[in-house]
């Protein structure tokens, strides 16, 4: 069942390459699948603790005790 402002881009053989979404009808989609893709790219990312952070911004005095 399509969906209204959704369209699949096909390849010659028929499978789906890409997807054009109108952003007008489903901008919200958009920014929700774009937040995922953003969050799963950095997940792979170095973590620093808390802790770590306040004393880096301590340090540098951006940050009060």
């Amino acid at each position: 069942m399509p969906i209204k402002g959704i369209q699949f881009m096909v390849n010659e053989r028929g499978d789906k390459t890409s997807v054009l979404i109108d952003l007008k009808e489903h901008g919200d989609l958009w920014e929700d699948i774009y937040d995922m893709l953003i969050a799963e790219k950095r997940g792979k990312e170095p973590r620093e603790s808390l802790a770590a952070v306040r004393k880096r911004l301590q340090k540098q005095g951006k940050l009060n005790a």
